[in-house]
């Protein structure tokens, strides 16, 4: 028989636990090859291809496009081409023979683990030396990182058993994209949805409509499933919400019939129970928004962060990128001679350049770091990422501005590597370009600190004693209080300052 390999989805970058599985490249039955792309994910916050490590004939894809799956968990089961189907065998023979011994699934058809059975005997060098090979993986579980082979343990499945008659309920499969479709829960296997023991609990996968029935007392064992495999879809508990809507009382018919009663309107199937108005929409928090609030949720809960800032004058850095821009070469831009000067604060305060790690015996220490990978803040269409220019110690003003419009473009695209978008050690804000003069950020967990810049616009100063019309902007730096004080931070605050109101002093010594 042929024994399937199933892909488990990979480690996609440090901190990333989860994926919302996007679409499929591949359907059940297709034929594929090692490294093929076979289905979109999106992490915390960008968009990823994931390839294949194995050859063979898809065999059941494990989740639905908005499904959020887990690291760990099944993406994929393949059946090696060269194992042939399991049915070949039985359809060349006339004469049935002694049954073949089953293998060893993960769990039976109810959810229930199986006993182990031996290993099949006899198989061919070749499959014998496939499977040696298969085991190393490819080496390229996401298109381009290196990851280390070996993910998927297999799981052979057993195949389905027909169920005796009358010992289930066997419900009629119908469309369910009416309502959009389920929205399953990570850890539910569709597959254990097929049946539903009568009295039992309705097979419920998604969370809005277990949420829906609770809020309004709804008894989910006492509904049938209009969805496929009799899935309990949000049009069931809003029938059962209209047929269980109180009425006027019934009257008899010996008795005077009472003066009729105005009409009460009735309760909306989806009511605010605080303001008393109507649901409009509920959106899931998942994808890159659900990232972003477990992180700043987290920042502000262990964080003790304090915000200090100040205006800065920066006409010269203005005048020196037109006198730059008069030249054959590309000017840098200035968020660029910024980040070079945010790289030259942070090698003579490096205290800002760290991280906090928590033991398990609740113990800390700061971690700090031979080089800066310089987190620049983007807006996207898929909410705020924050890709990281690694190693931008090393970079000067012009090199940083084209890493910077790289990093910047593969982000709004939704293509930023993990890696690029989990490595930084301290973020750059520009968050001026939004019209505004100054912000106190919330740091990108689990940094130290966060420098923000604001909008630059005229304003009165004063130079040599005398009232002038300067450039002038907002630096606003937040920091985690348990790593540095104030003065560590101020310092480094005015480096920067200094930095952009003079840039070529300290330019001639970068």
């Amino acid at each position: 028989m042929s024994e399937t390999r199933v892909f488990l989805l990979p480690d996609l970058g440090e901190g990333l636990t989860e994926a919302e599985l996007v679409s499929w490249h591949v359907a059940v039955g297709d034929e594929i090859t090692v490294d093929q792309p076979i289905a979109e994910v999106e992490t915390a916050k960008s968009a990823v291809e994931v390839p294949s490590p194995y050859a063979g004939i898809v065999e059941e894809l494990h989740g639905q496009p908005g499904e959020t799956l887990d690291v760990g968990k099944p993406l994929i089961s393949v059946r090696p081409i060269w194992a042939g189907p399991a049915s070949v065998a039985a359809e060349t023979s006339d004469v049935p023979g002694p049954a073949e011994p089953e293998t060893t699934p993960a769990e039976n058809e109810l959810g229930e683990p199986a006993e182990p059975e031996a290993e099949p005997v006899g198989a061919p060098a070749a499959a014998q030396s496939y499977r040696e090979e298969e085991k190393a993986g490819s080496g390229n579980v996401l298109i381009g990182y290196g990851t280390p082979g070996g993910h998927g343990v297999a799981r052979r499945t057993r195949a389905r058993k027909v169920p005796a008659a009358g010992s289930v309920d066997t419900l009629p499969l119908e469309d369910g994209a009416a309502d959009g479709g389920p929205v399953p829960d990570a850890d539910v296997d569709l597959s254990l949805l097929r049946t539903r023991v009568p009295g039992k609990l309705g097979a419920v996968i998604s969370p809005l409509v277990r949420r829906m029935a609770r809020e309004h007392g709804v008894d989910l064992g006492e509904l049938h499933g209009s969805g496929e495999s009799g899935l309990i879809m949000r049009r069931d508990v809003e029938a059962a919400l209209r047929t269980t809507a109180p009425s006027a009382p019934s009257v008899p018919e010996t008795a005077e019939a009472p003066e009729p009663a105005a009409p009460r309107e009735q309760p909306a199937a989806d009511v605010d129970a605080r303001t008393g108005l109507g649901i409009a929409a509920r959106t899931p928090v998942r994808g890159v928004r659900k990232a972003v609030a477990v992180n700043m949720s987290r920042s502000r809960s262990e964080i003790p962060e304090a915000t200090v800032w100040v205006d800065v004058d920066a006409t010269a850095l203005l005048e020196l990128r037109e006198g730059l821009k008069g030249g054959d070469a590309q000017a840098p831009g200035l968020l660029a001679f910024i980040a070079r000067f945010v790289t030259a604060g942070l090698k003579k305060y490096p205290e800002l350049n760290t991280r906090i790690e928590t033991a398990d015996d609740g113990s800390q220490e700061i971690v700090s770091f031979d080089g800066i990978n310089l987190g620049i803040a983007a807006q996207t269409d898929r909410g705020l990422v924050v890709p990281s220019v690694r190693s931008a110690e090393k970079l000067s003003a012009r090199e940083l501005d084209a890493e910077i419009r790289r990093l910047a473009d593969v982000a709004r695209q939704g293509k930023a590597t993990p890696t690029e978008l989990g490595s930084g050690t301290f973020t750059l804000n520009n968050y001026g370009v939004f019209g505004v003069d100054g912000s106190a950020a919330i740091i990108n967990h689990p940094e130290v600190a966060i420098l923000g810049v604001g909008r630059i616009i005229d304003k009165p100063w004063v130079v040599n004693g005398e009232l002038a019309v300067r450039r002038v902007t907002e630096l606003t730096l937040t920091f985690d209080h348990r790593v540095c004080d104030g003065g560590t931070a101020a310092g480094f605050l005015r480096f920067v300052a200094d930095a952009i109101e003079n840039p070529t002093t300290l330019l001639a010594d970068l």
